[in-house]
């Protein structure tokens, strides 16, 4: 029996209006405002991820293992990466890693526009 029950992850931001706005962008669903400093998107399939306001954040650096080393990150399930890519660019993400050895490694990583990274990742 689990001990507990997945909720959600929470990203810190410098605005977390403008970040589920990324993400919704992404992957659909509805924000729902708690507060300035809060903010959910419910993404449909039933994740939820969370947007809290961090004055003084400071992106993490991919790929490090020291201070503002990557501290976590999204990985996203896509059919057509190259698609994806044009889509998540052009909503602000930053390419990070697109080397895909030609395909063999079945993922690209990029910062959204506060420096988290995340990855699409072939099916």
């Amino acid at each position: 029996m689990p001990i507990a029950t997945y909720t959600l992850v929470a990203l810190d931001c410098p605005d977390p209006q403008a970040l589920a706005g990324f993400y919704q962008a992404v992957l659909g669903g509805e924000v729902e405002k708690y507060s300035d400093d809060w903010y959910d998107l419910q993404v449909p399939g039933g994740a939820r991820i969370a947007f809290q306001r961090a004055p003084d954040y400071q992106p993490p650096e991919w790929p490090r293992a020291d201070r503002n080393s990557q501290q976590a990150h999204l990985d996203f399930d896509v059919v057509d990466i190259e698609r994806a890519q044009e889509q998540v660019l052009a909503l602000g993400a930053a390419p990070l890693d697109l080397d895909d050895r030609g395909g063999e490694r079945g993922f690209r990583v990029y910062a959204d526009p506060v420096g988290h990274p995340f990855c699409l990742c072939r099916e």
